[in-house]
């Protein structure tokens, strides 16, 4: 596969991950609004930009709405839903031939609504309908994906893209959340941290699946155990990096297994490193310095794709 085309589909879907990733934080931290003090408040959507990584020009000045709002219409920040919505598309359109005519469609839909329900005065733009959109219509991109494309070399960049940027956004938000509420000494929860917890599990939209496996025990050890390790939880960072390894391994029978056996090797080592792991040696280890480094990790995996398939020599290629 050229490596513009693969580029380019890596990209169109992280950019959509990473959109419904923010919009579910966002409709999350604005319902929770509602039971909050103006405190609470300051915590919550410090954490809320935290968790996202800290994108630049966005800052908490105390109001809720104009930060909501910042962070979804915002198009001069390429951080903000509508941009990742717009480069998404834009990553679709250049890779046009590659995709089917309902994934383009799909998009196509998902970036005119996104475009119309943008409005320049922030005060008359409803977030609320709006994530909601983003969610729904990247939802359907998704199945859309996977029911009428080839599930070819193209279908796997657009897994590795998928899950990358899910493990990321999954282990990003559990630093933040650990680091606030987490100490080893005392994990019992005090006042509103335990709607801090499930506002957590509801953001990676596992509060429903935590509850059939754990019930209604809310705890920080098991829902760490939860969104890290858990093997069939789509959003879990085990689960995330489980359909990475599968893409790669099929994408290397594919592109040539020398060429790509340092990536194999950096992806089954996460792997194993996830599959055998437990909750108390990590907490020996300390949270905060384990979730770190399998986000290196991650991001480790990310640099080997560019430099084997994306920004590679031709001498390199034919090597492989």
């Amino acid at each position: 596969m050229l490596s513009r085309v693969a580029d380019s589909l890596y990209w169109m879907t992280r950019y959509l991950e990473r959109a419904e990733h923010t919009a579910r934080l966002i409709d999350v931290n604005l319902t929770l609004m509602l039971d909050e003090s103006p405190l609470s408040a300051d915590r919550r959507w410090q954490r809320v930009l935290s968790g996202l990584g800290n994108p630049p020009d966005f800052e908490w000045t105390g109001d809720a709405d104009a930060l909501a709002n910042l962070i979804t219409f915002d198009a001069s920040n390429h951080s903000s839903i509508r941009s990742c919505i717009i480069s998404a598309r834009e990553n679709a359109r250049q890779v046009r031939e590659q995709i089917s005519s309902e994934q383009w469609q799909q998009l196509n839909r998902l970036y005119h609504e996104v475009t119309r329900s943008y409005t320049e005065d922030p005060a008359g733009a409803q977030p609320s309908e709006f994530l909601q959109a983003v969610i729904t219509g990247t939802h359907l991109f998704q199945g859309v994906t996977d029911s009428t494309m080839n599930h070819g070399e193209g279908w796997r960049f657009i897994q590795l893209g998928r899950y990358l940027e899910r493990a990321s956004a999954t282990l990003i938000l559990l630093s933040v959340y650990t680091q606030e509420f987490w100490s080893q000494s005392d994990l019992t929860m005090e006042g509103n941290e335990y709607l801090e917890w499930i506002g957590l599990l509801r953001s990676c939209t596992a509060f429903e699946a935590y509850r059939k496996v754990y019930t209604n025990d809310v705890n920080p050890e098991r829902i760490l155990e939860f969104l890290l390790l858990n093997e069939e939880n789509p959003h879990a960072v085990r689960h995330a990096i489980d359909c990475v390894q599968q893409a790669l391994e099929a994408i290397h029978g594919e592109a040539g297994k020398r060429r790509a056996a340092p990536l194999g090797r950096i992806a089954g080592r996460l792997q194993a490193t996830l599959q055998f792991a437990q909750v108390p040696e990590i907490i020996g280890q300390g949270v905060g310095v384990y979730l770190k480094e399998i986000l290196r990790q991650c991001q480790e995996i990310h640099t080997n794709i560019y430099q084997i398939y994306i920004h590679y020599s031709i001498e390199t290629a034919l090597a492989g």
